[in-house]
């Protein structure tokens, strides 16, 4: 192995690409068809002077280097400059040379465009092979590859506001260009609208250790036409704080209204990585300060503040080979509502180490922690590998443990287990408040798509959910009709009891004996709750749904049929182009009638799952609030109550005109998981070989 050291001293001479007869230069170095190093860019200039130095390590003298000089562009292609070749065979062994390139066009071979000034130093360096072999790879100025960044900038575009109209009926075709150093995005066009919402998420690698701008344009598509200039904003990420999500909105200039964004910088490389002994939970003082923090004292301090959340995520064994060269590139992203931080990259390896450690603040309790592991490729979007979903509420605290990976819907194993350690500690008083409010909206969701397999599942997740309440009409209905005498009787003496004796506080009361009779059942053991038969189906392969024969439905009911054979036949007609104008109202209904079905399942389930102590948090709070309720109702008077309840309600709007309205019963329901997310949060059993070595640690609650 050898070391070649590079000082890029300066250009001379070169062309001109820009309308202003300059350029904006910067150079890039490729060895093996990899980039190595990039430079900075120069502008408006000729003869720019660099002067910086990097360090590459080679291991074929005999491959030349190759050197590209680019014209920076604020648009999505820069212009090139020209290109040479470096021949390193030709160097002399330990002495610094100077070296000066003419730059060449290959498809203009004799036009003069410039030169490059070099200083090179080539030496052999065997001891650094074990070096690079045994330590992580590292961003430095002494180490340098294309794989390798100080870090990434993960941008999330929600939505713009009160944009410029820039058509003639008074609206525009907003899209926007993002642009980072070299680095270019351009999101999707929304058209006819001065409020899109974009909901677009993606990364930029950041290379430079002071940070760097993000250049924002704002355009309005122009079919036929040159596009029409809206307005532009920065990003100045040295302003920013790290391993932190910050929500920006950013007024536009040169133009009207503004657009909103989720920044984090996160995910440095290994050179600058979370030491696992810099813990602040293993920091007696700064435990006791969190601690402190989230104490039933402070129930009443910042109500936002619910918790704190620590991540550490260790390592990943036998993962899913995604190269051709029967190995990955993996890095980890863990999201935890709209916060989303990544680790660094293992380059060419399926038993990754990461050793990092992330921190949240917890607004809700009921969050789900997902961490999710992807294939790094440059040429192409990140290769999916593995997800896992962890509500924290089921956290155990420092408790190292082996999660098996799922797929992408998080309904079956995929290849791999990944290692994590995970801290929560919360304040159960601001939790249970907090769960009586508006789940924060999550910018980035998968949009729902048309499947017959999923609106024949949800079709019979509300007709089970329906054939509860048809059933308990039977059974009452049979008292009447004395099928049973005994149970006729007996439901007829409760009748009159109930019915003489009735008092409105009772109806709270009764559900508290059946939430009671439940925690009765799963404590003395007599539970037999099991998984639904259809949100079990979900834990098969999605491809052997697919190829399901439509004779294995049940043909006896016709609403299904009929549900199950419209979508397959929109399925099959949206694949030909001259079926899609006509389609495509009639699969948006199709797609509205799929949500229509899952939600009102999901009411029906997560009901049912409250009562059924699937989050003993959540049904705790029930009993309290039920107490409460029981106490309210059987000493106060029923039209005071209604009284108070209607003077807050017309006063709601007076004392806080933008407070959001809510109804706190829903709010608590939404926090329940239904039985199809009972599936995703279930953890897999892993293979008795992947067992952890846990290390416990003193629970702070």
């Amino acid at each position: 192995m050898y070391q070649l050291d590079i000082t890029l001293r300066r250009g001379q001479n070169l062309a001109a690409r820009d309308r202003g007869g300059t350029s904006d230069p910067y150079v890039k170095f490729k060895l093996g068809g990899k980039e190595v190093f990039r430079s900075k860019t120069i502008h408006k200039n000729l003869n720019p002077v660099w002067e910086e130095k990097t360090c590459i390590l080679i291991d074929n003298p005999r491959e030349p280097l190759y050197i590209k000089v680019f014209d920076y562009d604020f648009g999505l292609q820069d212009d090139f400059i020209g290109s040479a070749f470096l021949n390193l065979a030709s160097l002399e062994l330990n002495r610094q040379t100077d070296v000066t390139l003419s730059l060449k066009d290959p498809h203009y071979p004799d036009h003069n465009l410039g030169t490059i000034l070099l200083s090179v130093l080539l030496a052999p360096r065997e001891e650094q092979r074990e070096v690079f072999q045994t330590q992580s790879l590292r961003l430095s100025d002494l180490h340098r590859k294309s794989q390798l960044w100080r870090g990434i900038v993960s941008i999330t575009l929600i939505e713009g506001r009160e944009l410029k109209a820039m058509d003639a009926n008074g609206l525009s075709d907003p899209y926007v260009k993002f642009r980072l150093g070299h680095q270019k995005y351009k999101s999707k066009i929304m058209p006819k609208t001065l409020n899109p919402q974009w909901r677009e998420q993606f990364d930029f690698h950041l290379y430079e250790e002071r940070g760097g701008i993000i250049d924002i344009t704002v355009w309005d598509k122009d079919a036929g036409k040159k596009d029409d200039f809206i307005g532009r904003c920065q990003v100045d990420l040295s302003t920013l704080s790290k391993e932190q999500t910050h929500k920006l909105e950013l007024p536009l200039e040169e133009g009207e209204g503004c657009l909103v964004l989720l920044v984090t910088l996160t995910a440095s490389a290994a050179v600058t990585i979370s030491d696992l002994s810099v813990n602040s939970l293993e920091d007696p003082k700064e435990r006791e300060e969190i601690l402190k923090r989230y104490s039933p004292m402070r129930m009443f301090h910042n109500m936002k503040d619910v918790g704190f959340l620590q991540v550490k995520v260790i390592r990943a064994e036998a993962l899913m080979a995604a190269d051709v060269t029967g190995k990955s590139d993996p890095f980890c992203v863990v999201e935890l509502n709209n916060d989303r931080l990544l680790t660094h990259t293992v380059y060419k390896n399926l038993n990754p180490e990461w050793n990092k450690i992330f921190t949240f603040n917890v607004k809700d309790i009921h969050s789900v922690l997902e961490v999710t592991v992807y294939d790094e490729d440059r040429d192409r979007s990140a290769d999916f590998l593995g997800k896992v979903a962890i509500p924290l509420l089921s956290i155990q605290n420092g408790e190292q443990k082996a999660y098996v990976l799922k797929n992408k819907q998080l309904t079956g194993p995929t290849k791999g287990v990944i290692y994590l350690e995970i801290d929560v500690i919360f304040n159960a008083v601001k939790a249970s408040v907090r769960t009586l409010m508006p789940k924060e909206q999550k910018y980035i969701e998968e949009e729902n798509r048309l499947s017959k397999q999923l609106l024949l599942r949800n079709f019979i997740r509300m007709k089970r959910c329906v054939m509860v309440l048809i059933n308990a009409a039977y059974y009452i209905n049979s008292c009447f009709d004395w099928d049973s005498p005994p149970r006729s009787l007996a439901a007829f003496l409760l009748f009159l009891f109930v019915v003489w004796n009735f008092e409105l506080y009772m109806i709270p009361l009764a559900l508290l004996l059946l939430l009671a009779w439940n925690y009765f059942l799963i404590i003395s053991g007599k539970d037999n709750r099991q998984h639904d038969t259809v949100v079990e189906d979900m834990l098969e392969d999605e491809e052997e749904e697919d190829d399901r024969d439509d004779k294995s439905l049940p043909r006896s009911d016709k609403i299904t049929w009929l549900l199950y054979s419209t979508c397959g036949i929109l399925q099959e007609d949206s694949e030909k182009k001259g079926f899609m104008d006509k389609l495509y109202a009639i699969q948006e209904v199709c797609v509205s009638v799929q949500n229509i079905l899952d939600e009102v399942a999901s009411f029906g389930e997560r009901i049912k799952n409250t009562f059924n102590w699937t989050v003993p948090f959540l049904s705790w709070l029930a009993i309290v609030a039920l107490c409460v309720f029981t106490v309210i109702l059987y000493f106060i008077p029923l039209r005071y109550i209604v009284l108070v309840w209607g003077i807050n309600k017309f006063t709601k709007k007076l004392r806080s005109p933008y407070a959001i309205d809510n109804n706190e019963l829903l709010d608590f329901l939404s926090r329940v998981p239904s039985d199809v997310q009972v599936v995703q949060y279930h953890e897999l059993k892993q293979d008795p070989s992947h067992s952890p070595s846990k290390r416990k640690k003193n629970n702070p609650g």
